[in-house]
């Protein structure tokens, strides 16, 4: 969806955003900016890369190029855009198939306490306290899509592709340790814990199924 992935255009918000904020879920169509991904817009639109890509014919690997218009909603005309000689051809290697899908095992991202619901958070994920500077894992294997803090309301964000199928999102961290296009292992160190919405140390921890927002407590272990 942004999570943007490699230099991702910056946004400064005036006031406190919760982390369930969405700033593309009105207009027809959406300007890609320099740093933007097909995941990051998916993202921010709260449609999932899979129904925008489908919505504008965009292939896999789903790259997108400076000043594309993006049809943010079915049934939209599309709109001519400028030329595609800035389209970055470069695929991303991981490999996974059907089975793989079926066989994720989650773990949590971090251990502490859950303090906030995915039902208040507006149905967009987990909060889990801790301490600033605590190691946030990778809750399953997968290729880092997002790696930036452009994303108005979720500070320094990673967002993981486990298959075509499942994303997982990692906002307000005080560090980010991996890059776009990274592969990673389940477990392995992809952040430090900064200070969340509220003002005090936590992760805010997302499961997304088709572009959907998912209860994580159903996918990891108890």
């Amino acid at each position: 969806m942004a999570m943007c992935l490699a230099g991702c255009a910056s946004t400064q918000a005036k006031a406190p955003v919760q982390p369930h904020k969405r700033d593309l879920t009105k207009g027809s169509y959406y300007t890609v900016k320099k740093g933007d991904t097909l995941y990051a817009i998916g993202f921010r639109s709260g449609h999932g890369y899979k129904r925008l890509a489908a919505w504008n014919k965009i292939p896999p690997p789903y790259k997108v190029y400076q000043r594309q218009k993006i049809k943010l909603f079915p049934g939209v005309r599309s709109k001519k855009t400028p030329n595609k000689k800035k389209i970055n051809k470069k695929t991303s290697s991981i490999s996974i198939n059907n089975k793989k899908v079926l066989r994720l095992y989650w773990q949590w991202p971090v251990q502490g306490k859950l303090v906030k619901s995915f039902y208040r958070t507006g149905n967009k994920g987990i909060d889990i306290a801790g301490y600033v500077g605590k190691k946030i894992r990778a809750a399953e294997s997968g290729i880092v899509v997002y790696s930036g803090s452009g994303l108005v309301g979720y500070g320094n964000l990673l967002i993981v592709k486990h298959n075509y199928l499942y994303l997982s999102a990692y906002a307000h961290n005080r560090r980010l340790l991996v890059k776009e296009g990274q592969k990673v292992q389940k477990g392995q160190v992809l952040a430090e814990m900064g200070v969340g919405a509220d003002a005090k140390p936590a992760l805010h921890f997302e499961i997304r199924k088709n572009g959907k927002s998912v209860n994580p407590i159903n996918y990891l272990p108890k």
